[in-house]
């Protein structure tokens, strides 16, 4: 029998594979990634490993050993150049190999300058692989000039490990305000006034106009006619899912890999699962890009290819680590028409509540588990909250899981 053969060797990659095996399938898994190392987690890159905290081994998700023992053929540096969907096989240089069943687990990729205003300099860097972090790790060094561009989760956290490891920050967004496209006004002014705390200049509503220098980036113009100086660039602009090979087989793409509620695409042996598939969600399509999604939705996939026939009705919770502040958040604040401010316990917490009407949709915890903690059950069962009670520093947010 041809197996199961995952394309992809990221957190959605490694958790089907592992799911398939504690499920009892006893044929072939295959798992293929185009990185040299083993599967590993990305949330850390940017945060401890980039600082120096952490070593290469323990960002990887399972021992090195745990594919063999788990007769997982894992095949790394090795890219796969297309899908031949009406033979069941895929094409890796003059290797074919052939499947039962297709998971592309191919994730996502960063969103690059465009080369006409430098973004192929030296020194112009983007956050997303191993190897990404290890080629911008040397130029962190204290008094460097460092300019983040985009005022997105991704290039926060890099403004803040820069600012720890004492850059000179300078952090440009194109929107009216910081976490425009994903969060508050009242969120964007908590972490505006944190990075400000710490030296970190944003400038928002500031675009780049073009970065300078000859082989290697030695300044930035700005949107507004402003010239600054810079001895690297960290580029933090969104990410794109991974959908070439997808495209290029006839799959149905809608904001990613189109997926059914069961995981499956356009075509029936083959699957999606994490950051490149959009899926169907109480009336909408929607692609989250966290790690828990990746977990839960490719678990479900292996499920389902197993013949469990489930639908994927996520819960939905992101995070953000930067300087002392974790940010927790559960739910979608799609369409929110009000935000309710309640103060945390804790000197600098505070929790924003999301609603749409009297329906809470989500909640940003900054520093305030608790709030978070609560919220997430809410949302989870499909309960509000009194708006009013909430902003009442004095109500117990416990009594509101019990009314």
């Amino acid at each position: 029998m041809p197996g199961i053969v995952i394309v992809g060797a990221g957190q959605a990659g490694a958790s089907l594979a592992a799911k398939l095996r504690a499920s009892g399938y006893t044929g072939k898994v295959t798992l293929i990634g185009e990185e040299h190392a083993p599967p590993y987690q990305r949330p850390p890159l940017s945060k401890k490993y980039l600082l120096g905290e952490m070593e290469p081994e323990r960002l990887y998700l399972r021992p090195e050993s745990f594919y063999a023992e788990n007769d997982i053929t894992l095949r790394t540096d090795c890219r796969v150049d297309s899908i031949d969907a009406a033979d069941r096989k895929i094409v890796l240089g003059t290797e074919t190999l052939e499947y039962e069943h297709l998971a592309l687990t191919t994730g996502s990729v960063p969103r690059r300058l465009p080369p006409a205003i430098g973004g192929l300099l030296e020194g112009v860097h983007v956050v997303r692989t191993l190897r990404d972090i290890d080629r911008l790790a040397p130029e962190m060094v204290a008094g460097k000039r460092v300019l983040i561009v985009g005022g997105g989760y991704i290039g926060l956290e890099a403004a803040a490990v820069a600012s720890k490891l004492g850059l000179d920050v300078v952090l440009v967004e194109m929107a009216e305000r910081i976490l425009q496209r994903v969060a508050a006004p009242e969120t964007s002014d908590y972490f505006r006034t944190l990075h400000r705390s710490h030296g970190v200049d944003i400038r928002e509503a500031t675009g780049l106009e073009r970065l300078t220098g000859e082989g290697r980036v030695s300044g930035a113009v700005l949107s507004d006619g402003t010239e600054i100086k810079v001895d690297l660039v960290i580029v933090g602009v969104g990410i794109s899912p991974a959908t070439e090979l997808a495209e290029a087989a006839g799959l149905a793409l809608d904001n990613g890999i189109a997926v059914d509620g069961m995981g499956r695409t356009s075509d029936p042996h083959i699957w999606s699962a994490g950051d490149c598939a959009s899926f169907p969600r109480r009336g909408q399509r929607i692609r989250l890009e966290s790690v828990q999604n990746a977990i839960d939705q490719a678990e479900l996939v292996a499920s389902n290819m197993l013949g469990a026939e489930a639908e994927y009705d996520p819960k939905i919770w992101f995070w953000s680590d930067q300087f002392d502040v974790k940010l927790q958040i559960a739910g979608l604040n799609t369409s929110y028409d009000r935000v309710v401010v309640r103060p945390g316990e804790k000197e600098g917490s505070v929790s924003h509540w999301y609603f749409a009407g009297n329906a809470l949709l989500a909640v940003d915890a900054m520093n305030d588990p608790r709030a978070y903690m609560v919220g997430k059950r809410l949302i989870d069962a499909g309960r509000s909250a009194d708006p009013a009670a909430l902003a009442d520093p004095a109500t117990d947010l416990k009594a509101l899981m019990r009314g």
